[in-house]
């Protein structure tokens, strides 16, 4: 059996797990729908089980399917750390490490970080990405990263990873000095203005979303989903003069130089660990465990200064 299974199986079954629809994972993987269609198929006759079932929300896992899940994704991490291993050297003889950032981390952690890096492993590239928790954890499990940084999120989202803790932060609600509402001081009075609320796929989702319902609030109607630093700071700062809810690291230096304020609503239901993320099999090289020693001294010296 083992002997009959090949990569684009792998990936394929993958693929379709992630996106739950076999077109859009044909796209992904560059493959036509009928292609995609036949190699999960093939799959599933090697393994004699069913893998997946369609429901209402598209293509699901069954049972089996979501053990066999997590050990597709760990063999396609494993190569991708082999290849990028012998691959990520330039002729300079310098290795290359892959950085995922969440936006709260790669606006106080991550720069201070770099700057210890840099000066203990000056032959090292490091190539640092921003993004949302979901789409940076999918990439880390697939080998494409080598570290994640960034909130810890639900469970489902940690699957196949380690998390190492460094911090602790808040989100806060912030606004331009002037905005009527800076003086809030409950939730209830958000309703109807017009806010940045983070995405579905970010860490801090559920956490807002219980501290509304311990609230006995809904949803707020009026909202832009994004976690995009610049956009937010354009909305709050622009002529939107919106209400944006974010991580603290995010805008921290809006409100040290007081271009943002943070209204006096309660948050402390949302502070949560902010870390480090790496594959549960990875086996750290120089390179990981230098840049993990300069991100614990990087934490030390942020919060100090914060």
């Amino acid at each position: 059996m083992n002997s009959r299974i090949r990569i684009r199986h792998l990936e394929a079954f993958v693929a379709i797990a992630r996106e739950k629809q076999l077109k859009r994972a044909a796209e992904k993987l560059g493959l036509t729908q009928p292609a995609i269609s036949k190699t999960l198929k093939d799959l599933e006759q090697i393994l004699e089980v069913t893998l997946m079932e369609r429901g209402r929300a598209g293509i699901l896992l069954s049972a089996k399917g979501e053990v066999f899940l997590q050990f597709a994704e760990q063999s396609i991490a494993a190569l991708n750390t082999g290849v990028n291993t012998i691959s990520a050297r330039g002729p300079d003889g310098s290795a290359r490490l892959s950085i995922g950032v969440l936006p709260s981390a790669a606006a106080t952690l991550l720069p201070t970080a770099s700057e210890v890096f840099r000066k203990t492993s000056p032959n090292v590239l490091l190539c640092i990405e921003e993004g949302p928790h979901g789409y940076l954890t999918n990439k880390l499990r697939a080998g494409a990263l080598d570290l994640v940084i960034g909130r810890l999120g639900r469970p489902a989202s940690m699957a196949g990873l380690s998390f190492t803790q460094l911090y602790t932060e808040t989100v806060v609600i912030v606004a331009a000095p002037d905005h009527p509402l800076a003086g809030a001081t409950h939730l209830s009075e958000l309703a109807g203005a017009n806010m940045i609320y983070p995405a579905e796929e970010s860490a801090i989702r559920p956490l807002l979303a219980r501290l509304l319902i311990a609230q006995g609030l809904p949803l707020f109607e009026d909202r832009i989903e994004s976690v995009s630093g610049a956009f937010g700071r354009a909305m709050v700062l622009g002529p939107a003069r919106a209400i944006w809810f974010i991580s603290k690291g995010v805008v921290k230096g809006d409100l040290d130089t007081g271009r943002m304020v943070q209204l006096d609503i309660d948050m402390r239901a949302t502070t949560g660990p902010v870390g480090l993320m790496t594959r549960s099999e990875d086996v750290a090289n120089a390179p990981m465990q230098m840049f993990r020693n300069a991100l614990i001294k990087g934490a030390k010296m942020t919060l100090t200064n914060s």
